[in-house]
């Protein structure tokens, strides 16, 4: 009376790629967010916020760093007026 909804091997596939997805997100897509996120606001934060911007870093360090070659927190170039 009860039908199984998955057999093993499709269990296992659903599993494997639930694990790809978190691991996709934990590694590239949160921590470009985040990078965006630290982009903005780098230069205006308050202490509060900064605080969380460093709990944000270390708990998503892995994908940062992976990222960390392609990112410029420089301030951008003044325009002086003469």
């Amino acid at each position: 009376m009860h039908q199984q909804v998955f057999t093993r091997n499709q269990e296992t596939m659903v599993v494997a790629l639930l694990y790809l997805i978190l691991a996709g997100a934990y590694l590239l897509v949160i921590p470009a967010a985040i990078l965006f996120y630290l982009q903005r606001r780098w230069h205006v934060a308050g202490s509060v916020e900064r605080a969380f911007m460093y709990f944000l870093v270390f708990f998503f360090f892995p994908g940062l760093l992976l990222l960390s070659p392609f990112v410029n927190f420089r301030p951008r170039r003044r325009q002086i007026e003469v």
